[in-house]
């Protein structure tokens, strides 16, 4: 029998490629949508709805799961109001929560339940180099969001199931995500660095993320990771780098960070934030990264 993997945020970057992986590798996938219209059933491959919102689920996601990856969560990449900021925390938080009652309650045997995080739980610092076992923190909404996730991740340990936090990073795909925001105003002629260009950016491809993911899975590793490539850029050699794979020249000076901040409001963390991130934990374990290098990465993509 196929081993059957329930994957939750299945029709987002992450998941659209994880979901093509793990299909082409023989596992068979359960996944939950909130949009029933994109609710199918092909072979292999199997939708069901579910609203953590409002605390509802098709508890059939589950017959014959052994594993659950879970990608849910509203995107960080929208205006910071008070309702979307309530959204952006709840949509992870409420996800778990959900998975995590219902498994209890109809006593599904589910092993391993691995969830996405963020690096965004390390402080702002272009200093510090931040391993897994980095304990301090601030009060900001980015790091209050990833510590109530892997809060609600944690819960599952209870149930007797292994879990795994993966602390991704930029995930840089041709399509989708950061590297189109960036690429396209160089293509443009507008291309510039932004704020100080001096905050570190750990990024990885999408191709090595979706490999991490199944490296954890087929493993059965346990713990926290930082899904990151091995070497973080400062932003003004990112967008240095994109500038020359893509044959163009950078003319504009940086944008400051009060036109940032006026244009995104809180929102300008997430590009002005400098996260310096360590890849070698999940190294150590034996993961070899595809793309180590940004021009590498970059080539490929562009």
């Amino acid at each position: 029998m196929l081993n059957t993997i329930l994957i939750t945020g299945a029709t987002g970057l992450v998941g659209k490629a994880l979901v093509k992986e793990c299909l082409s590798k023989g596992f068979n996938i359960h996944y939950l949508t909130t949009s029933k219209s994109k609710i199918s059933s092909k072979k292999n491959y199997k939708g069901f709805y579910w609203n953590p919102q409002l605390d509802q689920i098709d508890p059939k996601c589950f017959e014959g799961v052994s594993t659950v990856i879970n990608l849910a969560g509203s995107s960080i990449a929208q205006r910071w109001t008070k309702v979307s900021k309530s959204t952006i925390l709840s949509s992870r938080k409420n996800a778990l929560e959900l998975l995590h009652s219902t498994i209890e309650t109809h006593k599904f045997p589910i092993r391993h339940v691995i969830s996405a995080s963020a690096i965004g739980i390390y402080p702002d610092s272009k200093t510090r180099y931040y391993k897994e076992d980095f304990q301090g923190t601030d009060a900001s909404f980015l790091r209050t969001v990833v510590r109530s996730w892997e809060g609600a991740l944690k819960s599952f340990k209870s149930l007797g199931v292994l879990t795994t936090a993966l602390r991704i990073g930029i995930v840089l795909d041709a399509n989708e995500g950061a590297l189109p925001k960036i690429s396209g105003p160089i293509k443009g002629y507008i291309g510039s660095a932004l704020g100080s260009g001096e905050q570190w950016q750990s990024w990885i491809h999408i191709d090595d993320l979706v490999s991490i993911f199944l490296f954890i899975l087929e493993s059965d590793i346990e713990g926290v990771f930082n899904a990151v490539a091995p070497n973080p850029v400062q932003q003004k050699d990112f967008v240095k780098s994109v500038a020359k794979v893509l044959k163009r020249p950078l003319f504009f000076p940086n944008v400051p960070e009060i036109v940032l901040n006026f244009a995104l409001g809180e929102m300008s963390a997430i590009v002005l934030e400098s996260q310096r991130v360590s890849a070698q934990k999940i190294q150590n374990l034996g993961f070899e990264y595809k793309y180590h290098e940004l021009d590498a990465a970059l080539n490929h993509l562009l």
